[in-house]
C-alpha cells in the first residue's frame, strides 16, 4: 500500500554534523505526507546556530512531487538567510529528474555523488 493510499509518510529523516557542516539525509517519499516530518526536523535543525554548511543527501528519496521540491526551495531560501550554504548531495535518479524537469537544478548547488558535496562543503567559501 503506497503512502497515498494510507496518509502516513514514508520519509525518515536524520542529521548528523560533519566538520563544518550538517548532513540531513532523507530516506523515502517527499510528498504531501511527508512535509510535516520533514518541516519537524528541519524545525530542530533551525534551533541549533547556523554552520556554514547544510549538505542535504537525497540518494534515498524514491517519489518526490511539487511540495516536496517546495521545502527544498523553503529550505534554500531559510539558508541563505542564515548565511549558510545549501548543498544538494546524491542527487541522481529521482531527484536528478525532478530538478531537471522543474529547472530547478541550476537553482541549488547539486552533486551527483553525496562525498563530492562532503568535500566542497568543506572548502570555506
Amino acid at each position: 500500500m503506497s503512502a497515498g493510499a494510507t496518509g502516513k509518510s514514508t520519509l525518515v529523516v536524520t542529521s548528523g554534523l560533519s566538520g563544518n557542516a550538517i548532513v540531513t539525509r532523507l530516506n523515502g517519499d517527499l510528498d504531501a505526507s511527508a512535509v510535516p516530518v520533514f518541516r519537524e526536523h528541519m524545525e530542530r535543525v533551525w534551533a541549533h546556530p547556523a554552520m556554514p554548511v547544510l549538505i542535504m543527501d537525497l540518494r534515498e528519496i524514491t517519489f518526490c512531487d511539487s511540495l516536496g521540491m517546495n521545502e527544498l526551495v523553503e529550505v534554500l531560501q531559510r539558508c541563505e538567510a542564515r548565511g549558510t550554504r545549501l548543498l544538494l548531495g546524491g542527487v541522481q535518479g529521482v531527484m536528478g529528474r525532478v530538478l531537471f524537469i522543474t529547472g530547478l537544478r541550476h537553482v541549488f548547488e547539486v552533486y551527483a555523488d553525496l562525498d563530492e558535496a562532503l568535500r566542497q562543503g568543506s572548502v570555506i567559501s
